[in-house]
C-alpha cells in the first residue's frame, strides 16, 4: 500500500546532519541560535548537512568552524536523531567533540547562524531549544565529566566507522 495516495512529492528526501556538542571548564555547552529553516529562531549545537564526499567527522568539524569559529576534535557520537520539521526531513548524527586551544575562546557567529556562545547548563532550559536536544546535552555532558566510555567510537581513526567500544572487565 502506497501511503503517499500517488503524489510522489508528499515526502522530503531525507538528508544527513551532524551535530557537535562541545563543552568548556565552566560547565558551558556551544550553541547556536538558527536564522534559517529549519527551527528558524531555536538554538541547537553547532552543525549541518553532510556533503558529498565527506566524512561524518569532517562534517561536524567544518560546520562548527563555519557557524562559531572554533577548532574542534571529533570523539564518538552521542546520539542519532531523525526530525521532520517544515518540510525537511533530517537524520541527524550527534558527536561529543572536544574543543582546541583555550577553553575561554569565544565563539563567533558565523555562517548561517544569527547568534552563537557558551550556554550554563544551569540556564539552559532558559532557551527555546529545538526538540529533544536538551536530554541529549545532559546526558551527554555526564559522559564527558566521566571517565567511561559510551557511544560509538572511530576505533580505527579512518572516520567511517563507528563502532561501540569493547573493554575487558577484570575483577
Amino acid at each position: 500500500m502506497d501511503i503517499r495516495n500517488n503524489n510522489t512529492n508528499s515526502f522530503p528526501v531525507p538528508v544527513i546532519g551532524v551535530g557537535g556538542i562541545v563543552f568548556n571548564d565552566k560547565r558551558q555547552v556551544l550553541m547556536i541560535q538558527r536564522n534559517q529553516p529549519p527551527a528558524m529562531g531555536l538554538w541547537s549545537v553547532p552543525g549541518g548537512k553532510l556533503e558529498a564526499g565527506e566524512s561524518l567527522s569532517d562534517a561536524c568539524k567544518r560546520e562548527i568552524k563555519e557557524e562559531t569559529g572554533l577548532d574542534i576534535v571529533v570523539k564518538n557520537i552521542v546520539a542519532i536523531v531523525e526530525r521532520r520539521i517544515e518540510s525537511f526531513h533530517y537524520v541527524v548524527i550527534d558527536f561529543l567533540a572536544h574543543l582546541l586551544g583555550d577553553e575561554n575562546t569565544l565563539p563567533i557567529a558565523q555562517s548561517d547562524v544569527a547568534e552563537a556562545k557558551w550556554i550554563s547548563l544551569d540556564n539552559i532550559d532558559e532557551y527555546d531549544l529545538v526538540d529533544g536536544l536538551a536530554e541529549i546535552i545532559m546526558r551527554s555532558y555526564c559522559l564527558y565529566r566521566s571517565d567511561h566510555l559510551a557511544g560509538l567510537y572511530d576505533v580505527d581513526a579512518t572516520g567511517s566507522d563507528y563502532i561501540l567500544p569493547i573493554m575487558s572487565f577484570t575483577e
